[in-house]
């Protein structure tokens, strides 16, 4: 990647995505490509790809990567719990059933800041990836793993219309690829441009052998028509003393 003008990588993440090791490796190892991070309610989590605020995004699973028309890489799963304000009943288990919780369960499609003060306001309790609640750390609410859920996925999406360099090295960074990973974009460059470059120099080389040989050849058949030249004219001399009428002959008296 080039380093002049070179404008910002944007990576969005929804709240309890931790993407700072992803980062200070890019930094590491990118130095010259800048990066610029946001994170976003799960409700915004894929507008801002289709929008073009982010280029990659962290984002939470299922997603409907066809309709959507977007590359989709599940990384991990994380692990669901209900969240109750402080002195709630949940606080006596180690974990809980979903069932005895579902008829306190509240419906929200906001932000999960909005949904924990909710939750802490008395509206009821909440399910939400343990991750999440411990980002936003409120003191005066309780958690507990839920049993009887499937567990929340992480991916990492981009538009399948967007397959720039920057976002391959990206993915490859956070699939831990090497720097020097045959998968990694500008290793495949530098390996394609480099086999151009043999294939370009075979090229070169044989039209060279070639014309030395078509040279060499002229030459051969130059030489061989003159060596062929001498010996007919002294075939011709020869025949012409030979052929003067009465040579060789005695007069008749």
């Amino acid at each position: 990647m080039q380093s002049e003008s070179v404008p910002a990588l944007k990576v969005a993440f929804v709240a309890g995505v931790a993407p700072g090791k992803w980062f200070h490796r890019w930094e590491e190892r990118f130095p010259e490509h800048p990066l610029a991070s946001e994170m976003v309610d799960d409700a915004e989590q894929l507008a801002v790809l289709h929008d073009g605020r982010a280029d990659i995004a962290f984002v939470r699973l299922p997603v409907d990567k066809d309709r959507e028309g977007l590359h989709v890489i599940p990384l991990y799963e994380e692990l669901p719990v209900v969240v109750a304000p402080k002195g709630h009943e949940i606080q006596a288990f180690d974990e809980v059933p979903l069932a005895e919780v579902q008829g306190e369960l509240f419906e929200y499609d906001g932000g999960p800041s909005e949904r924990l003060d909710l939750v802490e306001g008395g509206a009821g309790l909440a399910i939400m990836p343990m991750s999440v609640v411990r980002h936003f750390n409120r003191k005066e609410l309780r958690y507990r793993p839920v049993t009887g859920l499937e567990p929340y996925g992480v991916g990492i999406a981009w538009r399948r219309d967007n397959e720039a360099e920057a976002i391959q090295e990206f993915i490859g960074v956070v699939r831990g690829r090497g720097a020097n990973s045959s998968r990694q974009a500008s290793v495949q460059r530098d390996q394609q441009e480099a086999a151009k470059k043999r294939r370009e120099d075979i090229s070169t080389s044989q039209s060279k052998e070639m014309k030395a040989r078509n040279e060499a050849s002229r030459a051969g058949k130059a030489a061989r028509g003159g060596k062929a030249g001498g010996r007919s004219g002294g075939r011709g001399r020869t025949a012409g003393g030979k052929g003067r009428p009465g040579a060789g002959r005695r007069r008749g008296r």
